[in-house]
Order: C-alpha cells, then sequence, then structure tokens
C-alpha cells in the first residue's frame, strides 16, 4: 500500500513538472546544436544545465520553510491594525492548475527577478560606479563566487516575497478594515501585477545596456533559462500550502467566520 501510494505521488509530480524538465531538456539539446544557448556552451551544457537548475530550484523551495515564522511575524502586524484578516472558503484554490502554475507564475518569478536585479544593479553603480553593468547578473562561463552569493540572495529574496503573496492568494486570505469596512485584496492583485508591471522596468533595463536585438537574445535567454526553476518553485509551493493550510492560517490568526469573496 505505501508502495502504491509513493507510486502514484511520484507519477502525479512527474506530470506536473513535466513542461519545466522539458524546457531543459531542449534546452540542453539546442546548446549542443548550436553551439551556444542560454549561456551554455556545447557538451559541458549536459552538466552545467542542470547544475544551474538544481541550484535555482533549491534556492527558491528551501526558503519556503521561512513562511512558518513570517506569518508568525505578520500575524502580529495584522492584529495590530484597524481590521482582521478573514478567509474567503469559495476562493481557495490549493489545487495545480495548468495556466496558473506554469505560465502565470513562472513568469510572475522572472519578472520580479530582473526587478530586483535591476533594483541590486542601481545600488551597485552608485556604490562602485560605472563597472556595475547589466553584464554581471549574466553567466559569465566560469565560477565568479561574488557573482553566485549575489544572484543567490536575490533568488532567496524572490522566493520569500512571491511565496508569500501566493499563500495569501490560495488561502483565500483577505484583510477587512473595520474602519471603513472594505475587503482589501492581499495578494491577488498584487502577485499578479507587480511582477508583471515591474518586470517590464527590468526588461527595459537590458534595452538600455544592450543594442536592441542583443538585448532581446539576452531576454529569451533569461526567460528559458528560469523558466524551469520557477515551474518547479510554483508547484513545490502549491503542495506545501496544501500540507500546511490550517497552521499557515493559524500563524495569521485568521477570523475564524467565513464570508463570500464576491
Amino acid at each position: 500500500m505505501v508502495q502504491l501510494i509513493r507510486s502514484k505521488k511520484l507519477y502525479r509530480w512527474s506530470k506536473e513538472v513535466a513542461p519545466a524538465i522539458l524546457i531543459l531538456i531542449l534546452t540542453i539539446i539546442i546548446s549542443i546544436l548550436l553551439g551556444q544557448f542560454t549561456f551554455l556552451r556545447g557538451w559541458e551544457s549536459v552538466y552545467r544545465g542542470f547544475v544551474r537548475f538544481f541550484r535555482f530550484t533549491f534556492s527558491l523551495c528551501l526558503p519556503l520553510y521561512m513562511l512558518l515564522p513570517i506569518y508568525n511575524k505578520l500575524g502580529f502586524i495584522f492584529r495590530r491594525k484597524e481590521g482582521i484578516l478573514i478567509q474567503v472558503e469559495e476562493k481557495q484554490e490549493l489545487e495545480i492548475r495548468p495556466l496558473k502554475h506554469w505560465l502565470s507564475r513562472p513568469f510572475q518569478g522572472i519578472g520580479i527577478g530582473l526587478l530586483f536585479a535591476t533594483k541590486l544593479l542601481g545600488v551597485l553603480q552608485i556604490a562602485t560606479g560605472s563597472a556595475a553593468t547589466a553584464s554581471l547578473f549574466l553567466p559569465q562561463g566560469q565560477f565568479q563566487l561574488g557573482r553566485l552569493l549575489i544572484v543567490t540572495g536575490m533568488t532567496v529574496l524572490v522566493s520569500i516575497l512571491l511565496s508569500t503573496l501566493w499563500t495569501m492568494d490560495d488561502l483565500g486570505i483577505r484583510y477587512f478594515n473595520r474602519k471603513d469596512y472594505e475587503i482589501k485584496m492581499i495578494g491577488k492583485y498584487v502577485g499578479t501585477l507587480m511582477p508583471i508591471a515591474f518586470g517590464l522596468y527590468g526588461v527595459f533595463s537590458l534595452f538600455g545596456e544592450f543594442p536592441k536585438v542583443q538585448a532581446l537574445v539576452y531576454l529569451l535567454q533569461i526567460a528559458v533559462m528560469l523558466y524551469p526553476p520557477f515551474t518547479v518553485f510554483s508547484i513545490f509551493h502549491a503542495h506545501f500550502v496544501q500540507g500546511r493550510a490550517e497552521e499557515l492560517s493559524r500563524r495569521l490568526h485568521v477570523e475564524k467566520r467565513v464570508i463570500r469573496d464576491e
């Protein structure tokens, strides 16, 4: 029985992450055939591609275990405001949805990643001068400890921000202001529109740093490179929340009464 359950889980996971693995394998094959693609070269892309994929995926998924203490702090903050958190039962979305978890959320993550890179680049330019350029965040084909730490740190921050917003949206958690009786859609629109809007800002920064054609090529490569880990992250996040929905709601001190979300 246990073996059967494990087999079903493995089969389900293999179906859910199939788009990510397919894109990863196609990227490696194209890199071998063309000689270079998504900052990978030739046959070295076989191991470099998988190492990069697992590194990004690990950096995105591991911070999910910080959600419980983060929600403890958020619960304390919201209790001090003039309102309460309520849960809209009809709007809970804890199942895997292809459009949401294979398309929308991975590209939200890519957009936020571009935003973080752009903002950090601005700080580095002020601190170090014109030597800090957008190429700092592009793989250089050789190991650089400083770049690895910067990119890993950004990836962790992106994970924490997105997982916090996505979880509130998935659980149907809304902020109800007792003063004006307005329900705030925490996470629902912020988690969708903010990555898109600020992601465009990050895209435009590439066009300001490189010629148009080269910027388009870099943008395509970055999107293809980051799609597999962000897709696995969105799937892992969904399962993480499914297994801890009650605990996360308790940490936020969500109001027990449930209302309809019109």
